[in-house]
Parts: structure tokens; C-alpha cells; sequence
């Protein structure tokens, strides 16, 4: 059994591998990647790790319902195995009819295939045959009734067949089955949300249009005009612009997809050359800007209409470069539609999955040159998409050739960048730095290190001034040191300098971070340790404990706890500060396990110091500390560093030990020493 689960794991794991791959590829700037990796995908769902399990699946009901043939053999087995695996070969061709052909010719041999139906129903689809390939996951689901690749093409061919009920209905299966698959099942209902209302929308628009309502016959008769070949550029500026005003409601904006608006002014030959011109002149320009305006116009509150824009070829890679061009208005009116696009899940979703997103976010990036609101817009626009979870996916496949870019920003002058975007877009860096995979990369860039250094030098020249650039960075420089080793001892020395300088700022943020960031550089070496010490750590340290909140104290006897850790000097500093020790036996009483575990380390460093450890006599700190040590603390360091701080501090006094001892904390030592090794 425990061999089968093992198994069933690696196989888990290797799945999870090939999809995050696949995700990777598909988000490629390379088009033979990006189109092998659909082509791979369409295979899974043709043959999946599931696939050996369906092959020796056979169906529970009475065999005279399906007619199999005879029990099969070992070599009938084979054959069809065969059979489905030239059908998979066929389908990833493309060719649909020749896939059909082998898989009935495996179904003749083996009528309780399920895998066969459910390839062979994905072939029916695709050729557009709906019934077909329902009967087809009927069979399946009589083969084995939880079989959700079954509801998943059933769910395909009723909402092609416009039955959005029933499309709901097996999609919900799906959950009822596995409910692991919500997130898969959300993006299905959503599609049928989206198909119906488009549905709903068109029914409505040729109503009108039917009655001859006068802006329908326009809109209508606009496109036809529009559809002419080989005009001035002008003639369709005019008619672009035109139409625009007309698209004042749903109605006429679903007649312009009804009526092949989006193919008519994309495939626009001269709308075409006046996109593609590198220097445009002014009328190119005046075409390019019309188009914009009239795309915005089209997808305002209309889904269906965002789609087929994204989703229609070339629009992936026109729109990041519209969004880079020379010319202002261009930018701006491309911008404008990708704000209106990401207003929605759905239209984040669009843009993550269509888009150019390489040359998206340098695009985007290229707007910190503004001072004006379009560099917030921007910013606001990328900080959108990078909550989107395959942004992030992407993110870190696609890292290594993004950031130079993001490098970029921080070697810019914080004096003429504009602040507000600016420290969205370090703030973005630090929210995507969370991640362990793209933390290390970040990590391991000596520039991108440096660039962060640069920036600090260059926010330090008037703190207040460029406060909130300083935050967001300390907020980015806290995570990639979380990230072990750093670029260099050296890195993390000057980083370590300059928080130590910025220890004496009177703003609490900057404090707060700076003393964060030190807590996670000091470690790296002692002789960055001996530094911090000859600047005074330890006294600002122990002002924070008495004076600073939560997150300030968690840093400030963090930092305590890593000196007094190697440090002789710096446990008689504490010792000479905290006499009595009241400031870390508050710390012990705290419920932040995180306060406990490191005043804990910290208190059993000091007792290292002779003659210190009598002190405490009079206190309850054997009965405070075998609490924490026999206590149930989420973090077995709570538990470690009590227990280590109760050891040193009976063998430096004996007369702890008798104590011990008369409260059974021996035992209780023991049993939790053990339970913390596992021995």
C-alpha cells in the first residue's frame, strides 16, 4: 500500500512538472514554442497519466449493453493500445477524420475503452459534429460514471450547441467529482457566463436590426463601407471615427461583432501599413489613434467584444508595440484600452494569456519617463496583472530576460522619475520577490544587487524628500535577503552600513525596515556583526524593545539574538543595558512566538557571562522557561531556545538546577529534546 501511494506521489509531482512547463511554453516569445506547447496540451487531454488506468478500466454494467467482444488478450490489448496512440499522433496533426477512424476500429475490438470515446468525442468537436460526440461521453460516463474528461467534452459540446444549462450542469460534475478542479471549473462556468450573455446580446441587436432601427442599419452599413479596398487612409479615419459614435450601447456594439467589424479594420490593408510604420506622419498617426479609440469604444462592458480582440491573430503582438511607440497619442490611447481590459478577471486573464507580455511590461515600464498621471496608470496597470496567478507563472519562466528592465528602475534618478510610479513598481518587484523561485533568481543578479545599493545612495542624499522610494526598497531588499547566500559578503556589508545609517532617521517606516533588513544581513559575517556593534546596534536595538511596536521588536531582539549569538562584547552591552533582564523577560511573556524564541536565544547567550546568571534568582524564570520548553509553540525553536537558555542557565548557576529539579522539569527537558529530534 505505502508502495503504491509513493507512486502515486512521484507521478503526482511529475505531472505537476510537465503542466508548469507547459504554462512556461506557452508564454513563450518564441511562436514555435508557444505552438508546440498548445499542440502538447491538446495531446494531454488526449492522453494524460490517467490514460494507463483507463486502459485496464472496464465498465461495471452488463456486457449485452455495450456488446464487447470476447474477454480481450494481452494481444488485443496491445493492438488497441496501438490503435489509440496513431489516433493521438493523428488529432496532434490535426487531422480529425483519420483520428476517428482509429479510434472506432479500437472501439470494434474493445467496446469498454472509455479513453477511446473520450479522444474520439474531442475529435467529433473539433470538426464541429456536437451530437456525435455526446453520444460518445455517454458511453464513457457508462464505462465509469465519475469520469470528469467525459463532463469536461460534454461541457464543450453543449455550450457550442448553445445548451448553457446543461454546460453548467457538467462542469458542476466536474466539482462534485473533484473537487480539487475549482479553479479549472470556475474558468468553464465563466466561459458559459460569457457565451450566453454575447448570445443574449446578438438576439437582441438583429431584433433591432431586423426592425430597421436607424443606428443598426449604420452600424451595418458603416462596416460595409468601411470594407472597401484601397482607399485614402483618411476615407477610413473618417468612417472609424464615425462609427466610434455610433457604439453608445450594447446593441451596437454587438452588430459591430455580428458584422465582422473586428476582421474588417484589422485586415485593413492600409490600416495595416499605418500600424506597422515605424515614423509615422500625420495621418498615419490620425488612422492608428481612430482605431484605438474605436476599440475602446467596442469592448466598453462587452466581454464577448475584448475577445475576439485579444484573441484575433496579431493583436498579441500589436498592442505591447503601440504601447511602446514614438508617438504620444498612440501610447496613450493604447493604454487607455489595456486599462479597460483589465478592469475584469476576465480581461486580465486576455491579456496574460494573448499578449506579448515580454514586451508589455518594458512598455509599460517606459512610462516611468512620464511625470504626469500615465505613469501611475501604467504602473497601476502592471501591479493588476502581476496579482494575476499565471502573470506570476510567467513571471518567473521569463525572469532572466526581464531583468535588465527591472534593473532599469532602480538605477533611475528618483529626482526625475515620477515617485508615485516609481515606488509601485518597487513595491510590485518586492510582492513578486515572496516567491523562493523568484527571489533566488533576483538574488543571484550581482546588477540587480548593485542597482539596489545605487538607489539606496541616491534616496539617502534627502531621505525625507524620497521617503516613500526608500520604504518600498527596504520593503524589496528585506526579501531578497531572505535569500541565502547573498551576492557577496561585500553586498551585504555596504547594505548593512547603510541601515545602520538609516537606524537614525526619526520616520518609524524607514526605521522599522531598515532594522529588518539588518536582522537578515548581520548573520552573513562576523566582521559585519563587529561593525554594527562598534556603530551602536545594540543600544538602538534595545531602544526599539522598549520603545518600538510589534513588527520593530520581532527585528530589533532578532538582531540581538544573531550578535549575542557570536559576540562576547555584544552580550555584555545587553547585559550592561538590561541589568535585570526586564526588558527580555517581558519579551518571554509575550504570545508572539517569534519575540519568545529569539528573547529566549538571547537570554541564554548572556548567561555565557560569568557571575550574570544570579541575577535572576529572585525571579520566576525556571517556571517561565520550562513553559515554554514543555509548551505546545507552533515553532520548535520556542521550545529549542527555552530549553537551551534553562541549560545554560543551571550550569551557571547550580542553584537553577535545584529548582529544575523540584519542578520535574528534567523530565519535562528530556521528553521535549527527544520530541524535538525525533529520536
Amino acid at each position: 500500500m505505502a508502495d503504491n501511494q509513493e507512486k502515486d506521489l512521484q507521478k503526482f509531482l511529475k505531472n505537476v512538472d510537465e503542466i508548469t512547463n507547459l504554462i512556461q511554453e506557452m508564454n513563450s516569445d518564441d511562436p514555435a514554442v508557444r505552438e508546440k506547447a498548445v499542440l502538447e496540451t491538446e495531446k494531454r487531454l488526449l492522453f494524460t497519466g490517467e490514460d494507463e488506468e483507463e486502459d485496464e478500466c472496464r465498465t461495471t454494467l452488463n456486457k449485452t449493453m455495450i456488446s464487447p467482444p470476447k474477454a480481450p488478450t494481452k494481444s488485443a490489448d496491445e493492438i488497441n493500445s496501438a490503435l489509440k496512440e496513431k489516433g493521438n499522433e493523428a488529432f496532434v496533426r490535426g487531422d480529425y477524420e483519420t483520428a476517428i477512424l482509429l479510434y472506432s476500429e479500437g472501439l470494434e475490438k474493445l467496446k469498454d475503452m472509455k479513453v477511446l470515446y473520450t479522444n474520439r468525442a474531442q475529435a467529433y468537436i473539433k470538426l464541429g459534429d456536437y451530437q456525435k460526440a455526446l453520444v460518445d461521453c455517454d458511453w464513457a460516463l457508462k464505462c465509469d460514471e465519475k469520469c470528469t474528461k467525459a463532463y469536461f467534452h460534454m461541457g464543450k459540446a453543449h455550450l457550442a450547441l448553445k445548451n448553457y444549462s446543461v454546460a453548467r450542469e457538467c462542469y458542476q460534475k466536474i466539482l462534485e467529482i473533484n473537487p480539487q478542479l475549482q479553479t479549472q471549473v470556475k474558468d468553464y462556468l465563466n466561459q458559459v457566463d460569457l457565451r450566453e450573455k454575447a448570445d443574449l446580446q446578438e438576439k437582441e441587436a438583429h431584433e433591432l436590426l431586423d426592425s430597421g432601427r436607424s443606428t443598426a442599419v449604420t452600424t451595418k452599413n458603416l462596416l460595409e463601407t468601411l470594407s472597401k479596398p484601397d482607399q485614402m487612409p483618411l476615407f477610413y479615419a473618417g468612417g472609424v471615427e464615425i462609427l466610434t459614435e455610433m457604439m453608445k450601447d450594447c446593441t451596437e456594439r454587438t452588430l459591430f461583432r455580428t458584422h465582422n467589424g473586428f476582421s474588417i479594420i484589422s485586415e485593413n490593408e492600409v490600416i495595416r501599413r499605418c500600424f506597422s510604420t515605424a515614423g509615422k506622419d500625420a495621418v498615419e498617426e490620425t488612422v492608428c489613434v481612430s482605431v484605438l479609440r474605436l476599440w475602446q469604444a467596442v469592448c466598453a462592458g462587452n466581454e464577448e467584444n475584448q475577445r475576439l480582440l485579444v484573441v484575433h491573430p496579431g493583436t498579441g503582438g500589436l498592442l505591447p508595440s503601440l504601447l511602446a511607440s514614438s508617438v504620444l497619442t498612440i501610447r496613450q490611447q493604447s493604454l487607455a484600452l489595456l486599462l479597460q481590459l483589465a478592469e475584469t478577471e476576465n480581461g486580465r486573464s486576455l491579456i496574460i494569456s494573448h499578449l506579448d507580455l515580454t514586451r508589455l511590461l518594458e512598455a509599460l515600464l517606459s512610462f516611468l519617463d512620464f511625470s504626469d498621471k500615465k505613469a501611475d496608470s501604467a504602473m497601476r496597470l502592471l501591479t493588476d496583472l502581476a496579482l494575476e496567478e499565471r502573470f506570476q507563472v510567467w513571471f518567473e519562466a521569463n525572469l532572466p530576460g526581464v531583468l535588465l528592465a527591472l534593473t532599469g528602475v532602480l538605477k533611475r534618478d528618483p529626482k526625475v522619475t515620477n515617485t508615485s510610479a516609481l515606488c509601485q513598481c518597487i513595491a510590485l518587484m518586492g510582492n513578486l520577490s515572496a516567491e523562493a523561485a523568484i527571489r533566488r533568481q533576483m538574488s543571484a543578479s550581482e546588477e540587480f544587487g548593485d542597482a539596489c545599493l545605487g538607489l539606496m545612495a541616491r534616496c539617502e542624499e534627502d531621505v525625507d524628500l524620497f521617503r516613500e522610494v526608500m520604504y518600498t526598497l527596504l520593503g524589496l531588499m528585506m526579501n531578497l535577503c531572505l535569500q541565502s547566500p547573498f551576492v557577496s559578503e561585500v553586498w551585504a556589508m555596504e547594505v548593512s552600513r547603510r541601515c545602520m545609517s538609516l537606524l537614525n532617521s526619526q520616520d518609524g517606516g524607514i526605521l522599522t525596515r531598515a532594522a529588518g533588513v539588518l536582522s537578515r544581513t548581520l548573520s552573513s559575517s562576523l566582521k559585519i556583526i563587529e561593525e554594527a556593534l562598534r556603530a551602536g546596534v545594540v543600544k538602538k536595538m534595545m531602544k526599539f524593545l522598549k520603545t518600538g511596536g510589534q513588527t520593530a521588536s520581532r527585528y530589533a531582539v532578532k538582531t540581538l539574538a544573531v550578535c549575542t549569538n557570536s559576540n562576547h562584547e555584544a552580550r555584555e552591552e545587553v547585559i550592561r543595558l538590561d541589568k535585570k533582564f526586564g526588558v527580555l523577560m517581558k519579551l518571554l511573556s509575550s504570545e508572539d512566538e517569534i519575540l519568545v524564541g529569539n528573547a529566549a536565544l538571547c537570554l541564554g547567550n548572556c548567561m555565557e557571562v560569568p557571575h550574570v546568571a544570579s541575577s535572576l534568582l529572585k525571579t520566576d524564570i525556571v517556571q517561565v522557561l520550562l513553559k515554554h520548553a514543555g509548551g505546545d509553540a507552533q515553532k520548535t525553536a520556542v521550545q529549542l531556545n527555552a530549553g537551551i537558555a534553562l541549560g545554560k542557565l543551571c550550569t551557571a548557576e547550580p542553584r537553577f538546577a535545584a529548582q529544575l529539579r523540584e519542578l520535574h522539569g528534567i523530565e519535562i527537558l528530556s521528553s521535549t529534546m527527544k520530541h524535538i529530534s525525533g529520536s
